[in-house]
């Protein structure tokens, strides 16, 4: 499994290494890449978007194999989508 940011942050946490509030304050204030493909305008883009789309590293796409894999606990889950959410949300609004 390639590492990222999102997972070094998650084992840490694991770990001990840092808190949930602090891993959430980083989460907040990081870059997320996007995960998404733009909506399909072309009959090949349509056919192309039902493929499934890889994981993106150092996304939210980590963030959920983490909690897939039972690595961190759905509070834990809870928190960290929302702090990665408000960053999200910051970064539409500059």
């Amino acid at each position: 499994m390639a590492t990222s940011e999102v997972t070094d942050l998650i084992a840490a946490l694991r770990a001990g290494a840092l808190t949930l509030d602090e891993v959430a304050d980083r989460f907040r204030h990081r870059s997320w890449p996007r995960t998404r493909r733009p909506a399909p305008a072309t009959p090949t883009e349509m056919v192309e978007s039902l493929d499934p789309e890889p994981d993106v590293p150092g996304s939210y796409d980590d963030l959920s194999a983490a909690y897939d894999r039972r690595e961190i606990t759905r509070e834990q889950y809870r928190t960290l989508v929302e702090a990665a959410a408000d960053s999200i949300r910051a970064e539409r609004q500059s």
